[in-house]
């Protein structure tokens, strides 16, 4: 099965959605019945969630037919070896500020000459042993989708040298985040916040790196596509509940009143 990090290799361009506060398999399973949809990342920097709904959700994802990964505070090394062997394709760091940052968050997903994460076959990415170790070993480098997201002044500004970085898959940008520190926010239209928007996707372009965003709005989504965005991000299923909800209100009106 070709991945995500495959297809945004390739050049595709890829509808996303998050997870954060239902992290169940049926969340997923309806997101992949309804289709249209490649993946989703799973939230961990404004959420939390157990081992077993990780592994849950990604043994859905597999089943289904989706990709996904995970944002995370870029706070230990142990947290990106274990959900890399739960099943994770791959990590996001979320409150980046430096190039030096961005490299240690990478290193920590990577095994050594590249990076620093310690060998360990018993877990999903491995096939719970029943891969042959030295092709886990040589392969799992490069199958590891690693993204760092541009949200702060800091990654902005350095945009260009965390694109350099060697294991940097993506560039992301957090436009609620980033229209904050750029003191635009909530006007995700600014010329502020695109120029910003611009500046990231140049940035790949010139090393050869995939971006993606989360977008606000359809015309954001639309307009961010233009620029090279290969993974849009549209909603969450918080989000998605709560318009189905208004959606059934609007279709029994006669009952609200």
């Amino acid at each position: 099965m070709t991945t995500f990090k495959e297809r945004l290799a390739g050049g595709d361009t890829l509808n996303f959605f998050a997870l954060a506060r239902l992290m169940h398999p049926i969340a997923v399973e309806m997101y992949s019945l309804r289709g249209g949809f490649d993946g989703f990342w799973v939230d961990l920097e404004h959420s939390q969630a157990t081992a077993d709904q990780l592994r849950a959700v990604f043994m859905t994802a597999r089943a289904t037919g989706l990709g996904q990964f995970i944002r995370m505070a870029p706070t230990g090394y142990h947290e990106v070896t274990q959900y890399l062997e739960l099943g994770a394709e791959g990590v996001m760091a979320a409150q980046i500020h430096n190039v030096e940052q961005a490299a240690e968050f990478t290193s920590w997903s990577k095994f050594p000459p590249q990076g620093i994460r310690g060998m360990n076959t018993g877990g999903s990415d491995c096939g719970y042993t029943t891969r042959p170790a030295s092709e886990f070993y040589e392969q799992s480098n490069s199958e590891n989708f690693v993204a760092i997201q541009i949200e702060t002044l800091g990654s902005l500004d350095q945009a260009n040298e965390i694109a350099a970085l060697e294991g940097v898959d993506q560039l992301f940008v957090g436009p609620s985040d980033l229209s904050i520190a750029l003191q635009v926010y909530p006007d995700f239209h600014s010329d502020k916040l695109w120029e910003a928007v611009a500046a990231v996707g140049a940035a790949c372009k010139q090393h050869g790196k995939s971006w993606g965003a989360v977008a606000p709005d359809p015309a954001w989504a639309e307009r961010a596509a233009e620029l090279g965005c290969q993974l849009i991000s549209m909603s969450n299923e918080a989000v998605a509940l709560k318009l189905g909800v208004d959606a059934i209100k609007d279709n029994f009106a006669g009952r609200f009143q």
